[in-house]
């Protein structure tokens, strides 16, 4: 027999002119079939603090969950009629049943192209790449940026989902902070002492999950700065672009950048309250040929993985981002704001709690001064007690790594976001410790 190799690494034996595989003796003496490190690396920080919690609302109280970051839970916050009409005429068209290009159908990377660019940021179809969800096109970010060993500058409080996807990968994620007291600016000094050569990324979230800020555009300047000066690339989280409270402007950052090349992620989710129709996109930003064909090309390589997004949504999407009224994106806006407002000016007056104004997105942060409270040990303790107690679920900071603070989801109806802090205020009164005077120390 004559036994070879073939270019596929199969082992072949020549029978009669025939090829047959070889029969490798296995070595494997019983069943040990275990999870690939990827698997094992990969940890979702909010599903780690919350599994952990004991989540035992009283019987006495409906449950009202802040949460819960899907505007569409309540079922107050329904999308557009003309975002519904565009995905039933795609579906009647029968025109959407099958594959498209794993980048996305040209005609609607088009329409996304037409609906975000700008002079300052001009867009073309190729430009664009459409992804399953935001969350897909963040991953794809990652890994089109990313090598094993890398390292990725992350905002902190931040969204948990950049390190479960870089962890699995074996990337670093080195955490910069915000400034609560700055309304969530980064603290560019930190986040500048972070960067060295392995620094493949750096991600920016504006606006922010789980803030609620909005950047101005002097910070976003220097925050290009930065990046320009040590050549990082940028990978902008703007799934929450334009959900910005009247009054507060919001760039976004390519518009602003002159030399920093910028992978852009958005999505249908948020801003059409669709977060269930898996509609994301890339917008690549690269107007000084940084990124060159190796990036772009890359990009398409990974979109093949998965053989590119929904196809129905695909074919709604021209007829959603051109035909949604104006109207629809402002109420949207207008009740959020409502709603942040409400929370925010109720809670400011609670005892021990220190809450921070958002500017748009869905969230508002609120500070927790733990040592008024000392009957709970940390911010996980003090949300499960809160459920515990008053039926009231907030989502502790721990989740995003930033401790003493839990963060609160503005998408519910009013009435229960009336009832939720009155509980709150309620449980804060019954444990705040307020401290000891200076005068009353001497005395004893």
């Amino acid at each position: 027999f004559d036994r070879g190799m073939h270019g596929n690494g199969i082992h072949h034996v020549n029978v009669n002119g025939s090829l047959y595989p070889a029969k490798v003796k296995s070595r494997r003496q019983m069943w040990d079939v275990q999870p690939s490190e990827m698997a094992n690396n990969t940890l979702n920080p909010i599903r780690a603090i919350v599994d952990g919690m004991k989540l035992t609302p009283n019987p006495d109280k409906p449950m009202i969950a802040l949460s819960i970051g899907d505007p569409t839970v309540f079922g107050n916050l329904p999308t557009d009629d003309a975002v519904l009409q565009a995905m039933k005429d795609a579906i009647d068209s029968q025109k959407f049943n099958g594959y498209a290009p794993s980048v996305g159908y040209l005609q609607s990377r088009q329409a996304v192209a037409n609906f975000y660019s700008c002079p300052e940021a001009p867009l073309q179809a190729e430009d664009v790449i459409l992804t399953s969800g935001c969350s897909q096109a963040i991953e794809l970010v990652i890994n089109v940026f990313c090598n094993p060993g890398d390292n990725i500058l992350v905002p902190c409080p931040g969204f948990s989902l950049y390190k479960t996807l870089a962890v699995s990968m074996g990337i670093k994620v080195k955490l910069y902070n915000l400034l609560p007291e700055k309304s969530w600016e980064i603290d560019l000094q930190h986040m500048e002492s972070l960067i060295d050569e392995r620094t493949s990324c750096l991600i920016v979230t504006n606006p922010s999950n789980p803030c609620g800020s909005v950047f101005k555009k002097e910070h976003l300047q220097k925050i290009l700065k930065v990046a320009s000066k040590h050549c990082v690339p940028i990978l902008a989280d703007e799934i929450y672009s334009d959900m910005v409270f009247p009054g507060c402007n919001s760039s976004s950052l390519a518009s602003l950048s002159s030399d920093v090349p910028i992978l852009s992620c958005g999505g249908l989710a948020k801003r059409w309250l669709v977060p269930g129709w898996r509609m994301g996109w890339i917008l690549i930003h690269d107007r000084n040929n940084i990124f060159g064909s190796e990036i772009r090309q890359g990009l398409v390589k990974l979109s093949q993985r998965i053989l590119g997004a929904c196809t129905v949504v695909q074919g709604a999407l021209e007829s959603i981002l051109n035909n949604t009224p104006e109207r629809f994106y402002r109420d949207t806006i207008s009740f959020l704001q409502s709603n942040s407002e409400i929370c925010f000016n109720e809670l400011s007056t609670v005892p021990g709690l220190n809450p921070v104004m958002p500017s748009g997105a869905m969230y508002l942060m609120v500070g927790i001064e733990m040592e008024r409270f000392p009957d709970f040990k940390d911010d996980v303790d003090f949300t499960e007690r809160l459920v515990t107690e008053q039926s009231v679920f907030c989502l502790p900071a721990s989740a995003f790594e930033y401790p003493n603070f839990f963060r609160i989801v503005v998408t519910v109806p009013e009435e229960m976001m009336v009832e939720a802090c009155i509980r709150i205020r309620e449980f804060c009164q019954h444990y705040h410790r307020p401290p000891s005077s200076d005068c009353n120390d001497l005395d004893q």
